[in-house]
């Protein structure tokens, strides 16, 4: 045998091994803990989450507050980046990002203010036009490939779902319902409350989705596509899959520490078909 067949067939091994793992926990789970924008949709495919942040931005600046999110800091927004997608939106461009593939982000926004204005009424008010924003975003929407059949899939085989969110539970119940898949989680839909220290990684969603439905942990499967999501569900005692749209996601998650990571949700339905 040579060393290249050796080393072929150690990788064939390893995929083989990896697959049957990854079928195992599909087919183990009792409840799947949904995070919204990725798994299930993309939220801003045709309302620019970068842009929502610049109006945001460009909000506390027509109240005189521009400091609030511009000051120079670990907790703070880069100015020049919120500068360069304002530009773009004027002039019709794709939103811009920095060097790292970084934009800007709504829920950054909203958790700078809260660390400068907390329990402010500022902060209730500027949350309040984030989920406006999020709730026109769900007209454009896109579905995450194979998300609906596979949700659809699971209830029928009778596994319990739940969305946990970092946005707006209304937003998310607004996307369902237009999709017709409120039924395959209601009442259990989780999402953003007034307390923003509680957003995702903290595992406060996840903990009262498990509360909820009477679930264990090790019983239960979160899919996720962020590092907080990766967090929150470690935090939360929960196996955790990552759903990774392009190489950017898979490498941010991969970093993170995540073992599981698909590109696509058809394999997880495949193996629940088999």
């Amino acid at each position: 045998m040579t060393s290249d067949t050796a080393q072929t067939e150690l990788v064939a091994a390893k995929s083989a091994r990896e697959t049957e793992e990854l079928t195992e926990l599909i087919r183990s789970a009792r409840v799947v803990l949904w995070d919204f924008d990725g798994p299930i949709c993309r939220l801003f495919a045709g309302h620019s989450a970068a842009e929502v942040a610049v109006g945001l931005v460009q909000w506390l600046e027509g109240r005189g507050l521009h400091g609030l999110v511009a000051d120079t800091g670990r907790d703070s927004v880069d100015p020049q980046l919120v500068v360069r997608v304002a530009d773009r939106r004027q002039f019709g461009g794709e939103p811009a990002d920095d060097a790292e593939g970084n934009v800007p982000d709504p829920h950054r926004v909203l958790r700078v203010v809260d660390s400068r204005r907390p329990g402010s009424d500022l902060v209730a008010e500027l949350e309040e036009r984030l989920t406006e924003e999020e709730l026109r975003a769900t007209a454009t929407a896109m579905p995450t490939a194979y998300a609906d059949v596979l949700i659809q899939t699971w209830r029928a085989l009778g596994v319990r779902m739940a969305v946990t969110t970092n946005n707006s539970p209304r937003v998310a119940r607004a996307y369902l319902d237009a999709r017709g898949l409120t039924a395959c989680f209601a009442p259990h839909i989780y999402g953003r409350t007034q307390d923003l220290d509680l957003l995702k990684p903290d595992p406060h969603c996840l903990n009262r989705a498990l509360s909820a439905m009477g679930a264990v942990p090790d019983a239960a499967l979160m899919i996720g596509d962020s590092p907080s999501d990766l967090e929150a569900a470690r935090r939360a005692g929960v196996p955790f899959l990552g759903y990774a749209r392009n190489e950017r996601k898979a490498k941010l998650l991969t970093a993170a520490g995540a073992d599981r990571v698909v590109g696509s949700l058809e394999p997880l339905l495949e193996m629940l078909r088999d």
